[in-house]
C-alpha cells in the first residue's frame, strides 16, 4: 500500500474541505437533527459516492491523457480560478443588487417627480 498517497490524499481533501459548504450544510443538518449518526452516514455515504466518480473518471481519463498533462492542466485552471478570484469584484461588497457608488438608489428613482 502507497502510505504516502494515502496520507497526501487524505492531507488534501481534508484541508479543502474545512469549512466547505458540504460541512456547513452537514453541521447544519446535525444541529437540526435528531440523530447525529444517520447525518454522519448520510454526508459520508455522500462523499464516499462523489470520490468514488471522481476516481472511476480521473482513471478513464489518465488512459487517453498522460498523468502529468493532467497534473499541469489541474494546477492551470486552478492558478486562473484563483487569479480571477482575487480580481473579480466580490458579491459581498454590497451585493448584486445594490446600486453602484455613483448610480442614484431605487428608492430615489421612485420618489422622482417624472413618476408623482
Amino acid at each position: 500500500m502507497d502510505w504516502r498517497l494515502l496520507a497526501t490524499t487524505f492531507g488534501a481533501i481534508f484541508l479543502a474541505e474545512l469549512g466547505d459548504k458540504t460541512q456547513l450544510a452537514t453541521l447544519s443538518l446535525a444541529a437540526g437533527g435528531t440523530s447525529r449518526w444517520i447525518v454522519f452516514a448520510g454526508a459520508a455515504l455522500a462523499l464516499v459516492t462523489t470520490s468514488a466518480i471522481a476516481v472511476l473518471a480521473g482513471e478513464a481519463l489518465a488512459r487517453v491523457v498522460s498523468p502529468l498533462l493532467l497534473r499541469r492542466g489541474a494546477g492551470a485552471v486552478f492558478i486562473v480560478l484563483g487569479v480571477l478570484f482575487l480580481f473579480a469584484r466580490g458579491e459581498d461588497e454590497g451585493g448584486a443588487d445594490s446600486p453602484e457608488p455613483n448610480e442614484p438608489s431605487a428608492s430615489a428613482d421612485a420618489d422622482s417627480p417624472a413618476e408623482r
